[in-house]
């Protein structure tokens, strides 16, 4: 299977630069996923859509700020660093520019020295582990000095970090927003519950990997991220009860569905666990648990618009793509919906 296969057209102004005002005032492009057809709704219309009984699965994860510039301490050259992935105590994987720069034993400071940093090893893909030395809580130095770390197709400035944040945000871990779960607002979810549909939560700590370009003309060969994930056993239960019943298993987010569809067994079901998962979900994938999928429009050729062929078949989302396209919606993390069932 090629890469172009899943190549479209976009033109640069329909990449959203800024999420809208309000949330749930997102279009919403509704994909069946047998016939290929397409209709147009606004995103608060989702209430509609899904069923009492259903099971509707969002990622609790929460966005750390963790872009952080800082000084190298014996030149006072700019260093930016993107943190990665927590090694140990005050130990973290990184992205470092300028990597070349930056060899073991670098230091570097932040804030006038509020937060101080030390590369300790070259890690694998040329990241950087670093140390770091502060007084205080490590969680509210980030919060003061490090900014959220927008994807390289934003370009704009975000006025509030809460918007790059779900309302049911959690558990500190991402590097990236599971942006599906934007749109919701509590009303929605208030709404959702008093009809009598369950919300399951799960968390996947979202990586840069995200938005690591497939590179590789044959997908099979591409190297998938690893990601950390966690499901609480009374939230499987929630699932297993709807699978069992015949409900549908809606996920809120390509980073739900890779959790659910790592953790689940043969048949389907779930159980309380954690660890990291690598799957890589592409057409021809036979999904265990999930039947509908709530998401944005993701990037040409991206290991995320393969996932959501392998849901609704390739020929179908290219053809919602370009509908998409022509009728002028908005893409990508601070873009519109699809609701694919």
């Amino acid at each position: 299977m090629n890469v172009k296969d899943f190549y479209y057209e976009l033109p640069q102004e329909l990449i959203a630069q800024d999420p809208l005002a309000d949330r749930a005032g997102s279009r919403l492009m509704v994909l069946n996923k047998r016939t290929g057809e397409t209709a147009h709704h606004c995103f608060r219309d989702i209430v509609g859509m899904i069923n009492p009984g259903d099971c509707l699965v969002i990622n609790n994860t929460k966005v750390i700020p963790a872009r952080l510039i800082g000084t190298k301490a014996d030149t006072g050259a700019r260093i930016e660093i993107l943190l990665l992935k927590r090694q140990g105590e005050d130990l973290w994987e990184t992205l470092v520019k300028p990597g070349k720069k930056c060899k073991q034993g670098t230091r570097i400071v932040f804030g006038e020295g509020l937060l101080n940093g030390e590369i300790v090893d070259v890690a694998e893909e040329g990241n950087r582990l670093i140390r770091f030395a502060y007084d205080g809580i490590f969680e509210e130095i980030l919060d003061e000095l490090g900014q959220m770390p927008l994807p390289p197709y934003i370009t704009h400035t975000l006025a509030d970090k809460n918007r790059y944040q779900t309302i049911y945000a959690k558990y500190d871990g991402s590097a990236a927003a599971p942006t599906a779960g934007l749109h919701f607002t509590p009303e929605l979810l208030k709404e959702l519950r008093e009809k009598g549909v369950r919300i399951a939560e799960v968390t996947l700590h979202v990586g840069l990997g995200t938005f690591r370009p497939v590179k590789e003309n044959d997908i099979l060969k591409h190297h998938m991220h690893s990601e950390f994930y966690r499901i609480e056993a009374a939230e499987a239960d929630k699932i297993n009860q709807a699978k069992r019943e015949g409900r549908r298993v809606i996920a809120v987010g390509t980073t739900s569905t890779r959790t659910l569809e790592a953790a689940a067994d043969k048949d389907g079901f779930l159980t309380e666990s954690s660890g990291w998962t690598d799957i890589f979900i592409y057409p021809g994938y036979s999904f265990r648990v999930i039947d509908a999928l709530i998401t944005n429009f993701h990037l040409p050729e991206s290991t995320l618009i393969m996932l959501v062929s392998a849901l609704a078949g390739r020929e179908n989302v290219l053809r919602a793509y370009e509908t998409a396209v022509r009728e002028r919606y908005r893409f990508f993390s601070f873009g519109d919906a699809m609701f694919l069932h």
